[in-house]
């Protein structure tokens, strides 16, 4: 009920009705998993470098359609960053600007749900941009892996202490990793977790 009070006022704010689809029912049938590198780990300050996500059907994992976009910042890329992503300001000398990418990602992802891990961060960061171009934040249901995982684990273990990091998760659901941690990997990772999440006895989204 709160998600479509926060909704019918979010539309009212939408600067181009040809973007209203965003708004529409969509199934879940089709899932976007998604992930955004940036610069640091402040949504108020920092900026997008790169943008990972892929398709989700029918618990298929849509090869076909992949979402890859590298970004160049207005702000300075921090050295903790750097160490996780290792992606260097002279990687991003040829990136996209963000306003183009924006637009682009929002095409590919359209009404679908959306998957991802620290999901939270990740939509923080893509409605930075989205508000001022389209009026709007994200209006797509959103469903944290961390949290599904936790739901599932508490409920066959109940009382205990719950590793919730992205590689203990991997471990634990016997995910192979994918090699570096990028915004395409972690995206497609993601969507592994929470492919094998969906099979589980018991595991339900709404």
């Amino acid at each position: 009920m709160f998600k479509k009070i926060s909704n019918y006022f979010n539309k009212k704010n939408l600067k181009d009705d040809k973007f209203s689809y965003l708004f529409e029912n969509s199934s879940n049938e089709e899932f976007v998993c998604f992930d955004c590198e940036t610069t640091g780990l402040d949504p108020k300050k920092d900026d997008i470098i790169s943008i990972g996500a892929v398709t989700i059907k029918n618990n298929t994992i849509v090869s076909s359609k992949k979402f890859v976009r590298f970004v160049k910042p207005k702000t300075k890329l921090q050295a903790e960053a750097i160490k996780v992503h290792h992606i260097r300001e002279c990687d991003l000398e040829s990136a996209e600007d963000i306003d183009d990418v924006i637009l682009e990602f929002i095409d590919y992802i359209g009404n679908k749900p959306l998957v991802g891990y620290f999901l939270e961060f990740d939509i923080a960061m893509i409605n930075k941009y989205l508000k001022p171009k389209l009026g709007i934040k994200l209006p797509n249901r959103a469903y944290e892996v961390s949290a599904i995982y936790y739901d599932y684990k508490i409920e066959k273990i109940p009382q205990s202490n719950i590793d919730l990091r992205f590689d203990v998760i991997m471990e634990d659901l016997k995910i192979p990793t994918m090699g570096k941690h990028d915004a395409y990997n972690d995206a497609l990772m993601t969507s592994l977790i929470f492919i094998k999440l969906l099979n589980q006895p018991n595991v339900k989204i709404k």
